[in-house]
């Protein structure tokens, strides 16, 4: 069905009257934001209903897609644009007399993420709607996001980013369909008739009640869910506590509860903060699969075919519990046998591993487990010694590998173990992660069961990251290779047909252009900062790790300084350096490295020996919808991780679709990349994964420190200095240690991008180049990765 512009206006009026109680002449900006999200939404929940009915009546297997985190910024354009519905509503909010980009402005990002994860999790829901697959995303209905990020005196400080306000008008609360989670108390068992029967006792209430946001799928009349949960108590108030006027008492059980949806990820180290973090896990896990099991069996009235005709696919190791939570239904609930149980758990259960960093593979303290979920404890351990009984017979009682492979080990709970024992597949999310884990990090459960281990590269929607963000591009692509490459990335290959297309390159270099001044005036807008649109836009926006080494970034920016400051009159082609990235609040180091570049923002900005020539520009509280704007605006892309550190990552396959060349290490996706692009389109450096391994065990950065004269110059201004503060701290790290091996990197890093610099001044060349990134980047659809999925783990059918 369509709906033309009068409709729409006459919809977001009557929503305006009926809901707030006002005209359209005295409605606020907010108030016609909700309004017109309340519309689409409608529309949606339609469209939602026919497509649950759908699958039910062919009987079609679901996907479960359980993640901590659903990164889906604003919602309001992208679902118009999904409906086909954006023109009609542009005209209808500027009919109503509202200034319709003030209005998409307006919308919070739902910063329900923490970056890439999130992210990613949110393209792959948006895709497998799109391919009309029966699916259903799970998370928390978070009050507040990660954080948001302001910079004061250079400093990162994070506030509360409060985006319920406003983006509350997508969630659709279903409190008839909340589910009760316990923690805490005893567990009471007997035998009767051969069957464990199970009692739980004295335990602490919390209800899930789901806010359900509907999504849209592009081209399709299909619709699928995001269901968040929220914590509420169901004793509202102590009325014993608050007569005897204990006021402050009387709620306490209510706002325990309301904690667990409070804030994404809490800080862990310290027992509290551990506590809360393996609440919010256990409770999204056991509202979801009672949520599952619970529709299940109103379908199909048993749950021995549950395996049939659901999978839940795990993102990353945070909804792990998943394994002894659905046992336990089907154990407890059901009545079935551990052997049946398991059977059907190993052929449900899917997980996807988005780290090699050990400390990012959970690991819960086994008392904290046992004391808060004591009847999962229970089922965790019978897991354990089973699947330990396996490894034992299979590795011959070698201790050295049980330790690695063992689900509960030296009083820890080994997350990844426990998904890779429960689980029917695990894949990494790049082929270079996929060997890492096959080869290394899992090697011994690999050979022992390596049919389970998977690749799946990931993918990014294409619709958002190139479509709808980059217009003037969308266009040019729509004209040379048709509109069919909204559904089918694979066409944008057309558009290679076009490299010694004088006319094509000229475009793709006004095109960039144009969006570059773009960027600068929103930032402006934004941040007050004024941009160098002449210079080269060298970007690196991603969380703030050691690894993703923004800190190379930041010393080779150094090196230019000071080869500018040693030689004022040297040949320098105006380059503008952008930074954006949110550094975990206890991470001690990340926060330190976002001072310094502040500090060296502001001693190169200030210098009049760098005027229109060399800029540093931290971007604050970097988000989904300053991706949006900048994206297009890139020229290079900083993929620069220490090789086999970075599982995939999703921002270098958006800058690549919009144009971006790359400067980065053979490192995640960016060897898929190298695949299709080669050495002559992209700027590759530094150590291989296999050299890193290699060299690390005999590494000594101060070997490196003491033979490079401008090596050591450029990380010796951190301890002389830098915007009039010292960083020998970040200096001695560096040369005392230097885990993620940027001094092994500088020089070859240097070196490729002053390749970088003198490509950019054949303007043709570097157009086709671009053209030629942007020709090849189909393969990075989200809508490729949900299919290699559908085929390879999920065993379901898709629209083609």
């Amino acid at each position: 069905m369509t709906y033309s512009t009068q409709q729409i206006k006459d919809s977001i009026i009557q929503k305006l009257r009926l809901n707030y109680g006002c005209t359209e002449q005295q409605a606020s900006d907010g108030e016609v934001l909700k309004a017109c999200a309340m519309v689409l939404r409608d529309i949606m929940a339609e469209r939602g209903v026919t497509s649950r009915q759908k699958a039910e009546a062919e009987g079609q297997r679901k996907v479960h897609y359980l993640s901590l985190e659903f990164l889906m910024g604003r919602s309001l354009m992208k679902n118009a644009y999904n409906l086909d519905l954006l023109p009609q509503l542009r005209s209808a909010i500027e009919e109503l007399g509202f200034d319709a980009g003030r209005i998409f402005d307006t919308e919070p990002d739902a910063g329900l993420g923490n970056g890439g994860l999130g992210r990613l999790a949110a393209c792959y829901l948006d895709s497998m709607t799109t391919l009309e697959i029966p699916a259903t995303g799970y998370s928390i209905c978070y009050e507040l996001g990660l954080f948001r990020q302001k910079i004061v005196e250079g400093q990162q400080v994070e506030l509360p980013d409060d985006w319920m306000p406003l983006g509350d008008a997508w969630l659709m609360p279903k409190p008839q369909e909340a589910e009760e989670v316990h923690f805490g108390g005893k567990i009471r068992t007997r035998w009767d008739n051969n069957h464990l029967m199970v009692v739980h006792e004295d335990y602490t209430r919390v209800l899930a009640v789901p806010c359900d946001m509907e999504v849209a799928g592009y081209g399709t009349e299909h619709v699928n869910t995001l269901r968040l949960w929220d914590a509420k108590s169901p004793k509202p108030i102590d009325m014993t506590l608050f007569s005897q006027g204990q006021y402050l008492r009387s709620g306490e059980e209510r706002a325990m509860a309301d904690v667990i949806s409070k804030v994404l990820y809490p800080e862990d180290n310290h027992y509290e903060g551990k506590s809360l973090r393996l609440k919010q896990q256990y409770f999204f896990v056991s509202a979801t699969v009672q949520s599952i099991t619970r529709r299940h069996i109103q379908t199909y009235g048993t749950l021995k075919n549950f395996h049939e005709k659901n999978v839940i696919q795990i993102n990353d190791t945070h909804p792990a519990l998943v394994v002894p939570e659905l046992m336990r239904i089907l154990i407890d609930d059901a009545g079935l046998s551990w052997d049946e149980a398991w059977h059907i758990t190993t052929n449900s259960v899917a997980y996807t591993n988005h780290t090699v960093l050990a400390e990012a593979l959970e690991c819960w303290p086994q008392q904290l487990m046992e004391d808060l979920l004591p009847r999962v404890w229970q089922i965790l351990t019978e897991i354990a010694r089973r699947y330990q009984e396996r490894i034992e017979a299979y590795y011959n009682n070698d201790l050295a590998k049980i330790a690695k492979m063992a689900v509960i080990w030296d009083g820890g709970v080994h997350m990844a173990n426990l998904c890779i024992a429960g689980g029917m597949a695990v894949n990494g999310v790049s082929a270079l992660h996929s060997d890492i884990l096959r080869n290394d990090v899992f090697r011994n459960q690999c050979a022992m069961e390596p049919e389970k281990f998977k690749n799946v590269t990931n993918g990014v929607d294409h619709r958002r990251w190139l479509s709808q963000i980059n217009a003037p591009l969308d266009t040019l692509l729509k004209e040379t290779v048709g509109e069919g490459y909204l559904t089918d990335a694979s066409l944008m290959k057309g558009l290679e047909k076009y490299a010694d297309d004088a006319a094509v390159l000229k475009r793709i270099g006004e095109i960039k252009q144009a969006n570059k001044e773009a960027f600068a005036r929103w930032a402006k807008r934004q941040q007050g900062v004024v941009l160098n649109t002449d210079g080269i836009f060298d970007v690196q926006v991603k969380r703030l790790h050691e690894y993703k080494r923004q800190l190379l970034n930041a010393l080779h920016i150094i090196n230019l300084y000071q080869q500018l400051r040693d030689n004022p009159n040297m040949d320098f082609r105006p380059h503008t350096f952008l930074f954006g990235a949110k550094a975990a609040p206890g991470y001690a180091v990340a926060k330190r490295i976002i001072r310094m570049i502040n500090a060296l923002a502001t001693q190169i900005n200030n210098d009049p020996v760098c005027k229109d020539r060399l800029q540093v520009v931290f971007l604050e509280n970097y988000r989904v919808s300053m991706a949006e704007m900048l994206m297009p605006a890139s020229e290079v892309s900083q993929q620069i991780s220490t090789a086999g550190k970075e599982a995939s990552g999703t921002g270098n396959m958006k800058f690549m679709m919009n144009g971006a060349l790359t400067v980065g290490t053979l490192d995640g996706a960016n060897v898929e990349m190298h695949e299709v692009l080669g050495d002559e389109n992209m700027f590759l450096f530094g150590l291989h994964a296999d050299e890193v391994a290699n060299l690390r065990p005999n590494y000594d950065p101060q070997m490196f420190y003491n033979r490079d004269p401008m090596l050591r110059n450029t990380v010796d201004m951190l301890k002389h200095g830098i915007g009039g503060e010292n960083f020998e701290d970040l200096w001695r790290s560096l040369v005392m240690r230097d885990e993620y091996m940027l001094l092994a990197d500088l020089p070859s890093y240097a070196a490729a991008e002053q390749r970088m610099v003198e490509t950019y001044g054949d303007r043709e060349k570097w157009n086709r180049m671009s053209l030629l990134n942007i020709a090849r980047s189909g393969i990075f659809s989200a809508d490729r990765s949900i299919a290699d999925y559908a085929n390879t783990i999920w065993h379901v059918p898709y629209r083609k």
